[in-house]
């Protein structure tokens, strides 16, 4: 992490900064780390984690690191529980349905199906999709489902083990029906960072999804899509504004 700008940092803006600083760090980190990243003197950062460490937002372990409290994790949990993930993305759907003209969704993978959390309609035009909140599809015929295989399915094996005996539903002829061309995908999706669906699970209707991570910085909560009717909106057309998208998503779009 570059150096912050000490200029800026006053007062509360330094005890802040601090606090952000901690929540890189879930081992600990010394004193002298902080205040070299901070770029402020020792004593300014320290004063700042004692007034933290009186808050219940910091603390100190057995090796004299600093990390965060047992209050701050307290309140941050609550506001999580009290927070759905999919609460949290719908403004990103709105932005994308807007700026697209197309439905856009938040879904989970659960099973063999994924789970339509959240759903926003474009603003305008006469023809929407039919999906609807709590409305489930195979995932493997989905942009969102295949995203969120990718992150469990990392093998051949794995991606055999999982469709076991049962033939894959072919919802159109585009929808991956064997081991190996669900396979293929899959490891697509992981080396782009999302994922496609050339109207794999309606005719018509093509999909890009990347990853939400609402509640880990490693294993997403969901995916987002922004799902589109082909004629109006080119699957090219979802890649080529795949920078956009993840810019709009921002922290909720994992690291970089």
């Amino acid at each position: 992490m570059a150096r912050l700008d000490a200029s800026r940092l006053v007062g509360s803006d330094r005890v802040l900064a601090v606090l952000k600083e901690l929540a890189r760090h879930p081992g600990g980190v010394g004193l002298e780390e902080l205040t070299r990243v901070i770029g402020s003197p020792k004593p300014t950062v320290h004063r700042a984690l004692g007034s933290l460490r009186r808050a219940g937002l910091a603390d100190q372990d057995a090796r004299g690191r600093y990390l965060l409290g047992d209050e701050f994790l307290r309140m941050a949990f609550a506001h999580h529980e009290a927070r759905p993930d999919h609460v949290r993305v719908r403004p990103v759907l709105e932005s994308l349905a807007h700026r697209f003209g197309e439905t856009t969704h938040y879904a989970v993978l659960d099973g063999r199906e994924v789970v339509y959390r959240e759903k926003v309609d474009p603003p305008a035009g006469p023809v929407r999709l039919t999906s609807t909140v709590g409305g489930r599809n195979p995932a493997h015929a989905t942009a969102v489902g295949k995203l969120l295989l990718a992150h469990r399915l990392r093998t051949r094996d794995d991606v055999a083990a999982w469709i076991g005996p049962t033939d894959l539903e072919r919802r159109t002829p585009n929808t991956r029906g064997t081991v190996d061309a669900l396979h293929r995908d899959l490891v697509e999706a992981r080396e782009r960072g999302y994922a496609t669906d050339d109207q794999e699970n309606e005719p018509g209707v093509n999909c890009i999804a990347l990853p939400v991570y609402a509640t880990s910085p490693t294993t997403p909560s969901g995916a987002l899509s922004v799902s589109a009717l082909a004629y109006r909106t080119p699957l090219r057309a979802l890649v080529d504004a795949v920078d956009g998208i993840r810019d709009l998503l921002g922290d909720l779009g994992g690291a970089r």
